[in-house]
């Protein structure tokens, strides 16, 4: 009964060494989540949900049910809105929020002190008489010491959390707008090569009675002949094109099973009236940008890092041993019994590892912090200049196809069509126009879908949450696609 009072006594000891700090912030099923909803409203104007539970479950595939079956036809908008609500990686990094707030939670608990209880003289007739029970518990003074720059890091971490969930949502919603654009171009140029389809069998028609008659020879019938089987070829090659466009876009939505079914347009909207000015994209993006924002808590939590190592340069482990000893004899038939107390520090001598190497390692993480961030700042400002510059310059492009090239291959084909009722050129020359409208109006779907990907590329140029590296390569490919088409 001594040593139990003696044990809670000094069990109290080192636990009032610390004030108390609370993890509430830190604690809830949601926490940080908020933050990162009101974050990418701003630039999405559409709802995120953290799945945690089958009800939340069955509450957003309800959701994403009803705005599939709400068109027939799904729009731009309603993908991204499925995406942030279906999409499982997106789940997968709101988890990743979940642990870093765990983390900072954890940061605020005081460690738990480590108890020893012993005795000596137990079976031993000899030494019965002289029986001694000790306790020690061992307090980590230096970490109690250092606990409030812990929590301060574990803070900036839980904040650089936040920002990392909200840009990958960003990206998400990015991503999939690019997805829709590039699946509903992939269809209208298999509309467009469908329409040449019927042309050059039309074409082909023709030289097989012109042969027929003699009028054509077999050779000038074999050009035509080969003409209708590259077209076919290119048709097919365009269905597949846009087929596994679509699968993109329906990867990105998390879709599968009954919900494959929904229907895509055949064409992307027209090019609108003017293009947005946007003068100062540099500044907004430099006031915006999410990812900039988390450069700057790395540095702010290396800078912090960088201090704890400071603090602790010399002595990494110092613990504080309190406890008691009781010793009980029996001398002349009496018990006597005398209790002392005990206290103890243990900490490592600095002799061999003085911390040089430590200090210099902060530095170093700390200088490449600062280093990345500068860099960050000076990529954010160029890719908000490209954005726009490829923004403007789409647009131009786009509409000297619609404007220019598109009508001018019209009123040859007219004219074609006009001298060869008069006679004056023959059928060939007419469908010779026609493959080459044919081609320009292929251009000009390109150029549009073109226009629409830098479009959707201005946000996230702005709030971050920029191309992947595969949805990249796919504007690489469309990009070197659109400088050619059809026959």
């Amino acid at each position: 009964m001594i040593g139990l009072k003696k044990l809670t006594t000094a069990l109290a000891f080192p636990l009032v060494l610390s004030g108390c700090v609370t993890g509430t912030e830190y604690s809830g099923k949601e926490a940080g989540f908020t933050a990162v909803s009101s974050k990418t409203a701003i630039a999405t104007a559409k709802q995120t949900v953290w799945i945690q539970n089958q009800s939340q479950a069955r509450s957003a595939s309800a959701q994403v049910k009803s705005l599939l079956a709400r068109k027939k036809s799904l729009d731009v908008e309603t993908a991204v809105q499925i995406a942030l609500l279906n999409n499982k990686g997106l789940q997968a990094a709101y988890a990743d929020l979940g642990d870093s707030a765990a983390d900072a939670w954890q940061s605020t608990m005081l460690i738990n002190p480590t108890v020893s209880i012993g005795t000596t003289g137990m079976g031993t007739p000899e030494l019965e008489a002289f029986k001694t029970i000790e306790g020690m518990i061992a307090t980590n003074i230096l970490a109690l010491a250092t606990r409030n720059r812990d929590i301060a890091i574990a803070d900036t971490r839980f904040r650089q959390a936040q920002l990392t969930a909200a840009v990958r949502t960003l990206q998400v919603a990015a991503d999939t707008r690019r997805a829709w654009i590039g699946a509903v171009a992939a269809w209208e140029n298999v509309g467009q090569l469908q329409r040449a389809q019927a042309t050059a069998d039309a074409a082909s028609e023709l030289a097989e009675k012109l042969g027929e008659t003699g009028a054509m020879t077999k050779g000038a019938q074999a050009r035509e002949h080969v003409f209708v089987a590259e077209l076919a070829g290119e048709t097919a090659k365009a269905r597949l094109a846009a087929r596994l466009a679509k699968e993109e876009l329906t990867r990105l939505m998390g879709l599968w099973g009954s919900d494959l079914d929904y229907q895509i347009s055949n064409g992307l909207p027209p090019l609108p009236k003017s293009v947005v000015k946007r003068d100062t994209i540099e500044a907004e993006a430099l006031r915006n940008r999410i990812d900039l924002q988390v450069a700057k808590l790395e540095l702010e939590a290396t800078a912090k890092s960088y201090g704890l190592t400071e603090a602790t340069r010399y002595v990494t482990d110092l613990e504080i041993l309190t406890g008691f000893e009781t010793e009980r004899e029996i001398e002349d038939d009496e018990k006597k019994t005398r209790t002392t107390a005990q206290v103890e520090l243990e900490f490592v001598i600095p002799i061999f590892d003085t911390g040089k190497a430590r200090m210099r390692k902060a530095e170093v993480a700390y200088m490449r912090a600062a280093n990345q961030l500068a860099e960050k700042a000076v990529n954010v400002r160029s890719e908000a200049r490209s954005a726009y510059e490829a923004y403007r310059s789409n647009y131009d492009i786009a509409r000297h196809y619609r404007n220019n090239v598109v009508p001018l291959r019209t009123k040859v084909e007219e004219e074609s069509l006009l001298t060869y009722n008069g006679m004056i050129t023959n059928t060939f020359e007419l469908l010779t126009d026609t493959r080459d409208k044919i081609n320009s109006i292929l251009l000009a779907v390109n150029a549009k879908r073109d226009f629409w990907l830098a479009e959707a590329n201005l946000a996230p140029a702005i709030y971050g949450g920029g191309a992947t590296t595969a949805s990249a390569e796919t504007e690489i490919a469309a990009a070197s696609g659109s400088s050619g088409g059809g026959h």
